[in-house]
């Protein structure tokens, strides 16, 4: 897949590049939806086991955040997210506490 995705990233017409990912994307819908489920199955499991998400993004590669999202359930933008899950608040840390600040 890898691969792949450097071919399309080296192709120098844009259209055709741009045409070249629609069929790429319509082709891996359930490979990239299965990777993001495998994804979350580690994110939950180290969740459970009292991983901090900072911990688990320096794991993953990815920032707290993103952690944060992958646990939810989240995998678009902020604009289409739905209501948070129960118990689960915006805007906290993994204790509970506020986040954006130092305590």
């Amino acid at each position: 897949m890898f691969d792949a995705l450097k071919a399309l990233k080296a192709m120098e017409d844009p259209q055709a590049r741009a045409h070249a990912i629609s069929e790429f994307l319509r082709e891996q819908p359930g490979e990239l939806q299965e990777l993001k489920a495998l994804r979350r199955d580690y994110v939950l499991a180290r969740r459970a086991e009292k991983a901090t998400r900072k911990t688990i993004a320096e794991e993953i590669g990815v920032s707290p955040s993103t952690v944060q999202d992958i646990e939810l359930g989240y995998s678009g933008s902020g604009r289409t997210r739905g209501p948070i899950g129960k118990g689960k608040q915006r805007g906290t840390t993994d204790d509970g506490g506020p986040s954006g600040g130092k305590a």
